[in-house]
């Protein structure tokens, strides 16, 4: 019930609310191949966000954007604005490596480094921080946040591979926390796990919200309408729609985002 009166009010607020990603008149290109058409997007500070689309649509396109992991391709061209958090990411003085400091991203399969369950945690706090003497806290308090300290703390030594495929996971979104990421987005963080690890990673999601700005990319309906609290439905390139979940699955305003609901295409 709780989450129905905070989506019934959310199209209200978002006019009012503070944007954590805000972009205008976004365009991209890979190559002449045009992924991206004139994206304006507000994404409210502080809540979950879900991108839903059928495949190919730009979804990964524009998440991979807001963190700039995109430019690692040599013949993509973007033109527009992004801006996290007031500030502009393509400004000449911003580094990238501040970028991704604000910005964090977990991918569709786990990447735990080839480190142990403790070094995985760390290895974005000592690219950061020299602080040797606080790495203890730092590594319990990541794992509390993430549901995973009580599981792992005898075996903080032992090597990340040997966790489960949910605790992976789990230890991905970890290892962003201590570098004190303002956004965190998602690509198809559950699309790996059986349906328990995705019930416990949703439960996490929820869980940081409000910490955290999450924008999270998902193909399954259900869990867009479970684990997020507005909606943007995408469709070749562009946004269609953008408005609390509960409204865009009960009654959404464009003909396109009906039928992608109710399963006529995609």
């Amino acid at each position: 019930m709780w989450k129905g009166v905070l989506a019934e009010f959310a199209t209200q607020e978002s006019n009012a609310a503070p944007a954590a990603i805000r972009t205008r008149d976004l365009n991209l290109w890979y190559g002449t191949f045009q992924a991206l058409f004139d994206i304006n997007l507000n994404v409210r500070n502080g809540i979950i966000t879900s991108l839903i689309g059928p495949s190919g649509c730009g979804k990964s396109t524009f998440l991979r954007s807001v963190n700039r992991i995109n430019e690692r391709l040599g013949y993509v061209r973007i033109a527009g604005s992004i801006d996290v958090m007031g500030n502009n990411i393509f400004a000449p003085d911003v580094e990238l490596l501040q970028v991704r400091k604000q910005v964090g991203m977990v991918f569709q399969r786990p990447n735990p480094l080839p480190l142990s369950i403790r070094d995985n945690v760390l290895f974005g706090h000592r690219l950061h921080e020299a602080n040797k003497a606080a790495e203890n806290d730092v590594v319990e308090k990541a794992l509390r946040e993430v549901l995973l300290w009580d599981k792992v703390k005898d075996r903080l030594n032992q090597p990340a591979i040997g966790l489960s495929l949910e605790e992976q996971q789990k230890l991905c979104i970890a290892r962003l926390l201590p570098v004190k990421p303002r956004v965190l987005l998602m690509d198809e963080p559950c699309s790996a796990l059986d349906p328990k690890g995705t019930e416990a990673v949703e439960e996490l999601i929820w869980e940081l919200r409000g910490d955290y700005t999450i924008l999270i990319v998902t193909h399954n309906m259900a869990q867009a309408r479970r684990a997020s609290e507005e909606c943007v439905f995408m469709l070749m390139g562009k946004v269609v729609e953008h408005t609390a979940t509960d409204t865009m699955f009960v009654t959404p305003e464009n003909k396109e985002t009906a039928d992608y609901i109710e399963g006529r295409y995609g």
